[in-house]
């Protein structure tokens, strides 16, 4: 089989970029195609050596730090990726990879992480958040969404089979394009996060700091609890916001390597999620490392973590993105925290592990392999 992997764009190693490091594992041999890649060069190991096949954007002016300004012209970059002569083409999707160009003779799988968010259900959001939801700027936006959106729906008929990441994107996937999608969660790489079971007296919150991770809802939530300690590790736009909702009982160390990262999720007395996350890697390391996690009870965190509810509970959801809600549920999760057991969070998190992703995305691909090479053995004898 000659197989093609197209992913959306290599800018930075994040969770999308797990799943295809995955990918590249089971498919050593494959090409690798993406819209831009400007991965700097100590973070490229996740791609094995593999060089990446790009777009014209790539050598559009200021694409380096700006290529997502570039977004309108990004359906057209990867409908211009000559695929033809592969078998099996493996689009890692959250924009514009499964709107790669196939034939009938070939087969077409697409992981989908999710649709494109800021064109369909986060768009109103999205445009709040950026400040283009008025004016000439936003009218434009607005015209250049609207288009994504149908280009979207029309490429989505060029998939063969849809593989998602959640139950959760898999709703959005029939909401978007009306197709069934195959959940496959993301590979966990949980034998890094081992099993800590003494904590210390602080809770963390580790992202990009982003809007939709509402990183300053978490902040503005432990300054109202001056008692209470709060470890929060990432950098982004959002860094000043942050920094004005904390209070001295809150440190935001910014950017930190991985072992830094793993340390305080290991010794933390919680980990601190704000975000409606489509998957979410990082509440479930936590959970790898026997650290229970206080979530916002939406999206596919309802599938990572076991709830108050359950037998075995390994966190508490709070139901809405406040930060009086975030502090009604740290006091709930102090009032149960002998429930929530650091072995339990790390049996939870092992139902990811990386092997078993692996395993599973081969063993569908063979499969669907398998039918389509049927189907087009049918079709030729029909002839």
């Amino acid at each position: 089989m000659r197989v093609a992997i197209i992913h959306d764009w290599l800018t930075e190693y994040a969770g999308a970029e797990r799943v295809l490091e995955q990918i590249l594992s089971c498919y050593p041999q494959a090409d690798l195609y993406s819209v831009v890649d400007f991965m700097p060069a100590e973070k490229r190991e996740f791609l094995q050596g593999k060089p990446s096949h790009t777009s014209f954007i790539q050598r559009l002016p200021f694409a380096r730090t700006q290529f997502r300004k570039y977004l309108a012209l990004m359906p057209l970059a990867v409908e211009q990726f000559d695929l033809s002569s592969y078998e099996i083409v493996l689009s890692s999707n959250h924009a514009v990879a499964k709107g790669v160009i196939t034939g009938p003779d070939q087969l077409h799988i697409c992981y989908v992480h999710s649709p494109i968010r800021y064109a369909w259900d986060l768009q109103h959001q999205y445009l709040a958040e950026t400040g283009l939801n008025q004016g000439i700027k936003g009218w434009i936006a607005r015209l250049i969404l609207h288009y994504m959106r149908i280009w979207d729906v029309r490429t989505a008929n060029n998939v063969d089979h849809f593989i998602s990441n959640s139950h959760f994107i898999a709703r959005r996937i029939w909401k978007t394009y009306r197709r069934k999608a195959t959940v496959i969660y993301p590979p966990v790489d949980i034998l890094k996060f081992s099993l800590h079971e003494n904590k210390d007296n602080f809770y963390l919150a580790a992202s990009r700091l982003v809007p939709y991770k509402k990183m300053h809802l978490i902040a503005e939530a432990f300054a109202a609890m001056p008692e209470r300690r709060l470890i929060i590790i990432g950098d982004g736009p959002e860094m000043q916001k942050v920094k004005k909702n904390s209070g001295a009982n809150v440190t935001v160390m910014g950017y930190q390597p991985c072992d830094v990262i793993c340390d305080y999720m290991q010794r933390a007395r919680a980990y601190i999620l704000a975000a409606e996350e489509d998957f979410g890697i990082a509440p479930l390391e936590a959970q790898a490392c026997g650290t229970p996690v206080i979530a916002f009870g939406k999206g596919a965190a309802l599938e990572t973590i076991r709830g108050l509810d359950d037998e075995h509970p390994t966190g508490v959801f709070f139901p809405e993105q406040t930060a009086q809600s975030i502090q009604t549920a740290i006091t709930r999760f102090e009032q149960e925290s002998a429930r929530i057991l650091p072995a339990a969070c790390r049996e939870n998190a092992s139902r990811f592990a990386s092997a078993i992703f692996g395993t599973k995305f081969r063993e569908l691909v063979h499969a669907k392999w398998r039918q389509f090479q049927l189907s087009l053995k049918k079709t030729h004898q029909t002839k």
